[in-house]
């Protein structure tokens, strides 16, 4: 879907914000960019979209040298999300969403039914939200708004730069989980750009983690954290490894199966295959339990257990039981 081969984006006063920097993002995957300010991961994520072009090196979009594109179309063609948002205050929550698809050319009937569609998902439906206005919102709502446009014009790439950093930790953790939970829905590849190393972990199904330009190691998160490439990633990562792979492993990776029944009154609240291990640990504290079931199509379909949780390494290396 997108490469970059060799890529170095020097500016004009001389700095070189990223150097040969090589990697493929795979169709319809998240892979977050992440290190410390002035890395190089916003230079590198702003060449998908020809914000700006690379001095030296070829990014491909779909095989397709992007310097050969018109920037005008393919900046119609991804969806783009920044932490200041950057909605139209004079124009509704409606008005905002549609906004791309207006550009190129939709009938009014179409983008209608996109903007209730893509609201609906954002948890904000269109009788209440549409016909409101930007300064009538939360952060966490507009945000959403902000998602939802990127999205209106069903692209095939969509770029987020810092996209949930100005909002406070509860409704940031909201939100990346509701992101999460409808990313399933997203027929998107998407490039996350954050300087949170938990933020990277828990979103990226492939993390790039760069330093003063350099691409130091792209990986899944498990990898990352299983075998950091040298100092500076593990520094990076911090001290506390295992707590970030309960992070990053999902319940069904570590769960034991049982045999499929219905959920019985008294039993602990439950956990979904998707929830984290992590999430899993905490249920287990709280309650004191011994084990927590683990629930899909209301249906009990296994347990976790601390000892479950003790050998995830063991278990994830040879997948779910």
């Amino acid at each position: 879907m997108i490469e970059f081969d060799n890529v170095t984006k020097q500016y004009g006063d001389g700095t070189v914000a990223i150097e040969n920097i090589s990697f493929e993002v795979e169709e319809g995957t998240t892979t977050v960019l992440v290190g410390p300010s002035g890395c190089g991961k916003t230079t590198t994520m702003k060449l998908v979209n020809r914000l700006i072009d690379p001095t030296e090196g070829t990014v491909y979009f779909d095989g397709t040298d992007i310097t050969e594109l018109d920037e005008i179309e393919l900046r119609r063609e991804v969806g783009y999300v920044i932490q200041e948002i950057g909605l139209f205050d004079h124009m509704s929550v409606a008005e905002n969403v549609g906004t791309v698809p207006d550009l190129k050319g939709w009938d009014q009937d179409r983008i209608r039914e996109r903007v209730v569609e893509l609201l609906d998902l954002m948890d904000l439906p269109a009788a209440e939200y549409a016909d409101q206005y930007p300064t009538e919102l939360s952060g966490g709502q507009r945000q959403r708004v902000g998602v939802a446009r990127a999205l209106a014009a069903d692209p095939d790439v969509m770029l987020m730069d810092e996209p949930f950093g100005a909002l406070d930790p509860i409704t940031r953790d909201e939100l990346q989980d509701e992101f999460l939970e409808i990313q399933d829905e997203l027929d998107v590849t998407i490039l996350f750009v954050t300087h949170s190393i938990e933020e990277a972990l828990k979103m990226g199904d492939r993390i790039a983690i760069f330093d003063v330009g350099e691409l130091v190691q792209y990986d899944t998160p498990q990898n990352i954290l299983e075998n950091p490439k040298n100092d500076f990633v593990r520094d990076f990562i911090g001290e506390d490894r295992e707590l970030k792979k309960l992070q990053v492993t999902q319940v069904r990776d570590v769960m034991t199966e049982t045999e499929r029944r219905p959920v019985r009154d008294g039993e602990p609240e439950p956990l979904s295959p998707t929830d984290s291990a992590h999430v899993a640990l905490s249920r287990l504290l709280e309650r004191d339990d011994s084990s927590v079931p683990v629930v899909r199509d209301g249906s009990v379909v296994g347990t976790v257990s601390e000892s479950d949780l003790r050998n995830v390494d063991a278990k994830v290396s040879r997948g779910a039981p």
